[in-house]
C-alpha cells in the first residue's frame, strides 16, 4: 500500500449522508471523483457507467443529491432525502429539502416558488425558505482529497465538494378537477429524488397562492423585489383583490390599510388602487346593482389629480394595462369639495377637477349627534356631560342655531348662575366647557358657502370621485374638524335606519382617509373615544351597508386598535420604524423585508384573499401624480 493509499484508507466516503465507511478506499476514491464530475455538470472523465454510479437505471429520478442533471431550463434539482423527508400537521416538524444542481445554484433565491410533481400527476407547490451548503463528503480538512482540491483551486473553495440545499415550505397540493386546476392542503409527501423545478406557469402560481383570477388589481407578484416571470403571456403574475358578490362580501367593504413611510410610494399606490374602484358595481341589500362612489380626505392636495390623465403614461404602457384589465386615465367625474375657513383661500393649482366650496353648519352638532366636534381634546366625562346639557338647551331655543349664537348663549351670566344653583352644572365645570368651546377655530362653522348637508348628492355620486382637500386650512384643529364632521355625516347616513340623505345611504361607498393616524388615534379623551367608537361601528357594519374604509398612513401604530382589528387587507410598503412594522401584524418572514423595500414594493396581507405575498406596484401612476 502506498503512502497515498494509506492516507485515503480513513476517508469516509459519501453515500447517503450517514458517514459510513466504504469497504474499499480505492473504490471510494474512484466513486467520489466520478460523483463530483457529474455534480459539476460535466462529463464522466473516468469513463463511469450507470453501473459505476450504483447500477440504478432510475438514479436521475430518485438520486439523493447533486448527481441529478437538469433536463429543462426551469428544473433546479431533486428532492433530497438525507436528514429526513416528511410532512406533518405541525409545520415546524415538516422537513422537505431539495438538492440544487450546480448550473442552477447562482440563480436560486429565497422566496422563489417551486413545483414538485407526484407520480400520479398531482403537484406540490412550495416556497424556498432557506438555502445552505453542506459537505458533499464525510471528511475533514486533513484529508488528502480535500487538501488537493483546495490547493488546486487556489481560493480554498471547490464547489463540487459541497451539496447546495434548499429548504422548502409546502404551500398546497395542485390537482386537476373537471379540467380546472384546484388546490388543497398539503396531505402527501413528495417522492425521494423527484424533480424540483421553478414555477413558471401563472395559473399554477395563482392557484398555489390562492390568488383570485379576477378582481381589483393591486400589483404584480414579486420575490425579493424582483417581479416573478412566467412562461405565459403576459410574463408577470397579476395580483387581484376579490370583489365578487358570489364569493361573499367584497373585500373592499372589509376595509383596507395602506401603510408606508415617506418616499415609499404610498400615495402613488393608493391612487392606483382607488382608481380601480371607480365605477365598479356591487349589489345592495335591496337587490340593486349600484355603482361605487369614492370619497377621499386629502391632506396634501394630491388625490384630485384622479381627474387628470398622466402625461408620463405612454401608448405602450397603456396597451399593457389594457391587456391586463387595469383601469387607467383621468376620471372626468371628479370633484374637489373645498372646505371654507374664514380668511383662508384654496389655490387648487395642482389639478383640473371642478371645485365646489362648502361650509359646515353648526347645526350638524345636533343633527348628527356629535357634540365631541366642539369638545376639544381635554374634556373629561363630567365636562362632556355638561356640554351635552348646554347644547340640548341651546338647540331647543335656537333652530338651527349658529356657532356665534352658541358663544353668546354661553356668555349669559344668569345661565351660569341658574345651572349652578340647581346643581345641574357646577360653575367651575361651566367655565371649563366655555374655554374649550371658544378654543376651536372660529372660522370653521357657518361660512359663506353651501352647507355640506345640502351637497349630499355632490358629496356622493355613483361612479364619481369626491376629494376633500385640507392642506390649505390654517391649523391642524381646523383640518381635524372638517374631516371628522364630513366623515361622520357619511358614516351616520350609511348606518342609520332613518338617514338624512338617501343618496348616501343607498350608494356603495369607498371612504379614503389619508394620514388616518391623525383622526383615528387611540387616546384617552372623550373626543377620541367617541370618534373611535363611531368608526369602529362603521367598520363592523361596513360589509352589510356597502361602506369600505380605505385608510392610508405612515404611522399605523397610532391607528386605534378597535378600528385596526376590522381591517382585512393590509398593503405595507417601506417602513423604517420597528413599532410601525410590528403594528401591521404581517408574517415575520415578510415583516423582516419591509425596511429594505424599494419605492413601490409592498407586502400584501389579506387572509381572506390569498397567502401573504410580495408585490411590485405599477411603475407609473395610472392618473396624474406630482407636479
Amino acid at each position: 500500500m502506498t503512502d497515498d493509499d494509506s492516507d485515503l484508507a480513513g476517508f469516509e466516503q459519501f453515500s447517503d449522508g450517514t458517514g459510513d465507511e466504504t469497504e474499499s478506499s480505492d473504490a471510494a476514491d474512484s466513486q467520489s471523483d466520478d460523483t463530483a464530475s457529474v455534480a459539476d455538470g460535466g462529463t464522466d472523465t473516468a469513463g463511469a457507467t450507470d453501473d459505476t454510479l450504483g447500477g440504478n437505471d432510475r438514479f436521475d429520478d430518485y438520486g439523493d443529491g447533486p448527481t441529478q442533471t437538469t433536463t429543462s431550463a426551469d428544473e433546479l434539482g431533486s428532492v433530497f432525502v438525507s436528514g429526513g423527508l416528511r410532512i406533518a400537521e405541525d409545520g415546524d416538524e415538516t422537513r422537505i429539502r431539495a438538492s440544487i444542481t450546480p448550473g442552477s445554484r447562482e440563480s436560486v433565491r429565497l422566496g422563489r416558488y417551486l413545483i414538485v410533481p407526484f407520480p400520479d400527476g398531482e403537484e406540490l407547490f412550495a416556497r424556498i425558505t432557506a438555502l445552505e451548503y453542506d459537505q458533499e463528503f464525510q471528511t475533514d480538512d486533513a484529508t488528502v482529497l480535500t487538501t488537493r482540491r483546495r490547493l488546486e483551486s487556489g481560493d480554498g473553495f471547490e464547489e463540487r465538494d459541497y451539496k447546495f440545499l434548499a429548504a422548502l415550505e409546502p404551500g398546497a397540493v395542485l390537482f386537476s378537477e373537471s379540467g380546472e386546476l384546484r388546490r388543497r392542503m398539503v396531505d402527501r409527501v413528495p417522492k425521494p429524488g423527484a424533480t424540483v423545478r421553478e414555477a413558471t406557469d401563472a395559473d399554477q402560481i395563482k392557484t398555489g397562492l390562492d390568488i383570485p383570477t379576477e378582481g381589483v388589481f393591486l400589483g404584480h407578484l414579486s420575490v425579493g423585489g424582483e417581479t416573478v416571470k412566467t412562461a405565459t403571456e403576459p410574463p408577470t403574475v397579476d395580483y387581484r383583490l376579490d370583489d365578487a358578490d358570489e364569493a361573499g362580501d367584497p373585500l373592499v367593504f372589509r376595509h383596507t390599510l395602506v401603510a408606508g413611510g415617506t418616499g415609499s410610494g404610498k400615495t402613488h399606490a393608493a391612487k392606483n388602487v382607488l382608481r380601480q374602484y371607480v365605477g365598479r358595481r356591487y349589489e345592495t341589500d335591496d337587490g340593486r346593482d349600484a355603482q361605487t362612489a369614492v370619497v377621499v380626505f386629502d391632506p396634501q392636495d394630491e388625490y384630485a389629480q384622479l381627474h387628470d390623465d398622466n402625461p408620463a403614461l405612454d401608448a405602450a404602457q397603456a396597451r399593457r394595462l389594457d391587456r391586463e384589465g387595469v383601469a387607467y386615465g383621468g376620471h372626468d367625474d371628479t370633484v374637489a369639495l373645498i372646505p371654507q375657513e374664514q380668511g383662508v383661500s384654496y389655490p387648487g393649482e395642482g389639478h383640473r377637477a371642478e371645485q365646489v366650496p362648502f361650509t359646515i353648519p353648526f347645526s350638524v352638532v345636533d343633527d348628527y349627534d356629535m357634540p365631541w366636534l366642539i369638545a376639544g381634546a381635554s374634556l373629561n366625562d363630567n365636562q362632556y356631560g355638561a356640554l351635552n346639557h348646554l347644547l340640548n338647551r341651546f338647540f331647543r331655543n335656537y333652530n338651527p342655531g349658529t356657532y356665534e349664537q352658541f358663544l353668546s348663549f354661553l356668555d349669559d351670566p344668569a345661565l351660569r348662575e341658574e345651572l349652578d344653583e340647581r346643581g345641574r352644572v357646577h360653575e367651575a365645570t361651566f367655565d371649563a366647557v366655555t374655554r374649550r368651546v371658544r378654543s376651536i377655530p372660529r372660522g370653521v362653522f357657518d361660512q359663506d358657502a353651501r352647507s355640506i348637508t345640502e351637497l349630499d348628492t355632490t358629496l356622493v355620486r355613483p361612479g364619481g370621485v369626491t376629494v376633500v382637500p385640507t392642506y390649505h386650512l390654517s391649523t391642524s384643529r381646523a383640518k381635524e374638524m372638517f374631516v371628522l364632521a364630513v366623515a361622520t355625516i357619511l358614516v351616520d347616513d350609511k348606518l342609520s335606519n332613518a338617514p338624512n340623505s338617501s343618496r348616501i345611504a343607498e350608494t356603495p361607498l369607498v371612504l379614503g382617509m389619508d394620514e388616518a393616524h391623525n383622526f383615528l388615534t387611540d387616546a384617552d379623551t372623550v373626543q377620541a373615544r367617541k370618534v373611535v367608537d363611531t368608526f369602529t361601528e362603521a367598520a363592523k357594519q361596513g360589509r352589510k351597508e356597502r361602506l369600505g374604509l380605505f385608510l392610508i398612513t405612515q404611522d399605523p401604530q397610532d391607528v386605534a386598535d378597535p378600528v385596526f382589528k376590522q381591517v382585512n387587507t393590509r398593503l405595507v410598503l417601506n417602513l423604517g420604524d420597528e413599532d410601525a412594522i410590528d403594528s401591521v401584524n404581517i408574517p415575520p418572514a415578510l415583516a423582516s423585508k419591509v425596511p429594505y423595500m424599494e419605492t413601490g414594493q409592498m407586502v400584501v396581507y389579506s387572509p381572506d384573499n390569498s397567502e401573504p405575498v410580495e408585490l411590485t406596484g405599477l411603475p407609473v401612476c395610472v392618473t396624474r401624480h406630482g407636479e
